[in-house]
């Protein structure tokens, strides 16, 4: 078949429909379906039955990162503050001296035992292997845990989320200072400790800035078509990580605040926007695994098997578990807690996305790195991704679904139906008068369907001003989000 740009979108409509038929046999039977994306990949690739010739890092690692921009922006709209706050340290902690431990560890590791596999590997080149390697996947994480619905208790989830979604920065900045060190060797660690520290900073602080203006836009422009706010954040968030990128910043770092500031504020459109980036989450999910299925060749990845097996055993049950004891090691945490967030160190795309860098800068051993990344993380995600909800019950860490405590964006998400109504009449001189309803802040769970406005029903969005005389149909799940909306509208609740 030739590649005419009508039998590409043919090639691709056929397996992204694949995919999405695969999750719905991955979720009745409890097989990740991130595994399942990256066999399709393969089986379409050269060496599969699809025989489609790939082979290109440069266009996996650009479909990678605009992947990767997308699962963190999602995530980081989706982290709520308020579940992360009690446990906001210990996912730092995780995410930055945790994947420096694992970097160093399997670094170490993989250069004392390549010898005895490949041509053997320099100190640098083992330390690139663990420094791509040292973060937990973010797209595994997610889509594991939501598909699985699973509940946990000791605020597990929040941190699993937490490090998952932060921790991808650190692992860039790593591998590129090893890269960095691996082509020009006689270079000394100490003098790219600076930039390290830059980026990291840099990244911070701009991301931190770019979720004010990017709050400030959404709520202040006034577009005329709502499908437009959508393009309107995928435009900020590709800003972001540019900008930053430009300045010498850990752009991806930068996207992650960015949409946790959005996330934990009022928006116009929220409900919307969670809803669409969820969507654009897993197609990134889906596109990345794919492209990476396409580009590795599966007879290549037999000649690393025994060192890639030997890797995730020692990066499961030595590395990950001493970088969580000592990075846990100020918090006071249950023993079992720390061994289930050791088990849940799941590797994913991320890693093969950072594999292609070698790929590009064309190292020495650059083939070899990339299918003993992809080798690890393909094990990593099949073996602790179907186990992670047996894991949680055998330690006693798992909550009964019922008793599953509801986090902000899922109570902001609730579709279901609402028991109370209060219609609230707004004095000529009330606070709330000449204000939007995205600036009045309510609580998430209530919802102004209608405003009576002189006779005359409006059906009201976040820009809707409020006006004198305006009487306000609030739908709510209980009395006392009723008595929240009197005090966000400085009104005193009448008396029954």
């Amino acid at each position: 078949m030739s590649l005419t740009l009508e039998n590409i979108l043919l090639i691709g409509a056929v397996l992204l429909l694949a995919t999405v038929f695969v999750s719905k046999i991955s979720f009745r039977f409890g097989i990740p379906g991130l595994v399942l994306f990256l066999f399709i990949g393969m089986l379409a690739g050269s060496e599969g039955i699809g025989g489609l010739k790939f082979d290109s890092p440069a266009i996996a690692q650009f479909i990678g990162i605009v992947a990767l921009n997308f699962i963190l922006f999602a995530g980081g709209l989706e982290t709520s503050w308020k579940a992360v706050k009690p446990v906001f340290w210990q996912g730092v902690s995780l995410s930055t001296l945790g994947v420096i431990i694992t970097a160093g560890s399997v670094g170490v590791f993989v250069w004392l035992i390549a010898d005895y596999f490949v041509d053997g590997f320099s100190l640098y080149e083992g330390l690139l292997v663990g420094a791509i390697i040292s973060s937990t996947d973010a797209a595994a994480v997610f889509s594991i845990l939501r598909s699985k619905k699973l509940a946990l208790k000791y605020n597990l989830r929040p941190l699993l989320e937490l490090e998952s979604g932060s921790n991808d920065p650190m692992a860039y900045v790593l591998t590129i200072v090893m890269l960095e060190l691996v082509v020009h060797p006689a270079q000394s660690l100490w003098l790219i400790l600076p930039t390290f520290l830059i980026e990291i900073a840099l990244g911070g602080l701009l991301g931190w800035l770019m979720g004010i203006f990017g709050k400030w836009v959404i709520n202040r422009i006034q577009l005329e078509m709502d499908g437009l706010y959508v393009v309107l954040v995928i435009a900020l968030m590709f800003f972001t990580f540019s900008i930053t990128h430009l300045v010498h910043g850990n752009g991806f770092l930068a996207v992650y605040l960015s949409a946790v500031y959005l996330g934990n504020h009022d928006l116009m459109h929220k409900r919307s926007l969670l809803k669409m980036f969820d969507g654009f989450s897993w197609l990134m999910q889906i596109m990345a695994f794919l492209i990476l299925g396409l580009l590795v060749y599966p007879s290549q990845l037999l000649p690393v098997a025994g060192l890639g097996l030997l890797i995730v055993c020692f990066l499961t049950l030595v590395a990950r578990p001493i970088s969580v004891l000592i990075s846990l090691l100020p918090f006071k945490m249950k023993w079992r807690s720390k061994v289930y967030m050791s088990w849940s160190g799941l590797r994913g795309a991320v890693p093969i996305i950072f594999a292609t860098y070698p790929l590009m800068a064309g190292i020495e051993k650059a083939n070899i790195i990339f299918n003993i990344i992809f080798f690890v993380s393909l094990t990593s995600v099949l073996i602790q991704g179907t186990t992670l909800d047996h894991v949680a019950r055998w330690l006693h860490v798992a909550a009964p679904k019922k008793l599953k405590p509801r986090s902000p964006v899922e109570q902001f998400l609730d579709e279901c139906a609402k028991t109370q109504m209060e219609e609230i009449d707004i004095p000529t001189q009330s606070y709330a008068v000449g204000k939007k309803i995205v600036d009045l802040h309510f609580p998430p769970n209530a919802i102004i369907a209608m405003i009576n406005r002189q006779q005359k029903f409006l059906t009201p969005n976040g820009s809707t001003e409020i006006k004198p005389h305006d009487t306000l149909v609030v739908l709510t799940d209980n009395k006392k989000t009723i008595e929240k909306v009197y005090e966000k509208l400085h009104l005193t609740l009448p008396e029954e």
